[in-house]
């Protein structure tokens, strides 16, 4: 098993920033990569971004790209979002996932973990 902890939701308004964490825990060398979606009220989970945790290959939604940045901190188990030029359209509760498999990685039924996630509201 592997367990997950989202940080770093919050209020911001637009144009802000935030960060969020993503800690790993348990059996973390099982998992090959790690993704952050997004889920808004009455809205189907929608992928947000993802990263290889061996090469740190990076991969983004369109509604995203250039303003959001995925990282990683393999001695720390851990995966950032940094989400810069944030939109009212941004809100909505984010949560990472790890997947044993680093591929298909913007499909949230393929994962095999998930955080239980954090809310980030932005005001326009």
């Amino acid at each position: 098993q592997v367990q997950l902890v989202e940080s770093g939701g919050g209020l911001v308004q637009a144009g802000g920033s935030l960060r969020l964490s993503c800690a790993a825990s348990g059996r973390t060398f099982s998992s090959r990569a790690m993704g952050w979606f997004r889920q808004a009220p009455g809205k189907e989970r929608e992928f947000v971004a993802a990263i290889s945790w061996s090469d740190g290959s990076t991969y983004y939604a369109d509604s995203v790209k250039g303003r959001f940045t995925i990282s990683r901190d393999n001695a720390k188990n851990t995966v950032f979002l940094q989400m810069n030029s944030l939109k009212p359209e941004d809100t909505a509760v984010y949560y990472c996932a790890a997947k044993k498999i680093a591929s298909r990685l913007s499909i949230p039924r393929l994962y095999d973990y998930w955080g239980q996630g954090t809310q980030v509201t932005v005001s326009s």
